[in-house]
């Protein structure tokens, strides 16, 4: 039979949730469940997926926006739960019992196969216990992860330099947050180096890893509050242009929603 590759859906991303699916010839895996069971079954079922089919869960830290569904999920549908150890300690008594045989610690900086994906694991500057996220080879192809990061430092860079595709954060536009509602001190605290990205960090960060080989970027965990989706669109786009990057030619910018997810493409 032939290999179809790897294939990958954003089911949903924002500051209210977040759940990404990713498949290839013999593996089916999420990364972070954010959102209640139900719903995720809904974004996976308007893939023309179901959550029976899902192996694995990765989970990259344990903000609620990352881990509302994982208790649900390990239980309802067997599938095993990734995590460091540091995330296990901090999420165990939000989720609720996972039977031990699915408990799986995944170390920072280690490379972990599952099926016929090989997923690297790093860290990333955010305010939870060890925060980390992943890159996912299978063949030729390889989909970075990076949200909810305050900066990317250039260890981080180097590890996920010239993916095929990326789900990367434009969490805020900087101008929008400073008029905005919040306080001062979680205005401080999302603008800090353990905070999140700015369209304009993000912008500038996809610039030092993106390589011959990038086709698709995401942009993902905009805040409902602080950011729209053509700004943050619009806003990365340009910052590309006036670097000469042939966006919209070599690679494409794609939006993601906290509540749709896109359409299932192959790598």
């Amino acid at each position: 039979m032939e290999d179809q590759g790897m294939k990958i859906s954003i089911l949903a991303s924002g500051s209210t949730g977040n759940a990404t699916y990713i498949e290839t010839p013999k593996s089916k895996v999420l990364v972070d469940a954010g959102l209640s069971g139900k719903k995720i079954e809904e974004l996976m079922n308007s893939i023309g997926r179901t959550l029976k089919d899902v192996d694995s869960l990765l989970v990259t830290h344990e903000h609620s926006d990352h881990i509302k569904g994982v208790g649900v999920l390990a239980r309802r549908y067997g599938m095993n739960i990734y995590a460091n150890q540091g995330t296990w300690d901090a999420m165990s008594a939000k989720i609720g019992k996972v039977p031990l045989e699915q408990k799986y610690i995944f170390d920072m900086g280690k490379t972990l196969s599952i099926g016929d994906v090989d997923i690297e694991s790093f860290g990333v500057s955010h305010d939870a216990a060890e925060p980390q996220f992943y890159e996912l080879h299978h063949g030729k192809s390889s989909f970075a992860i990076v949200t909810d990061t305050g900066y990317v430092p250039d260890s981080v860079a180097g590890v996920i330099n010239n993916a095929e595709a990326y789900l990367f954060e434009c969490n805020h536009d900087t101008e929008m947050l400073r008029m905005g509602p919040y306080s001062w001190s979680l205005k401080q605290r999302i603008m800090s180096d353990a905070g999140h990205l700015s369209n304009d960090d993000g912008a500038a960060a996809l610039m030092d890893v993106l390589g011959n080989n990038t086709k698709k970027i995401f942009l993902g965990h905009l805040s409902q509050e602080n950011n729209v989706k053509a700004l943050a669109h619009v806003t990365v786009e340009d910052i590309m242009k006036e670097h000469d990057l042939a966006v919209g030619h070599d690679f494409e910018i794609c939006d993601t929603d906290p509540k749709q997810a896109t359409p299932l493409i192959q790598l």
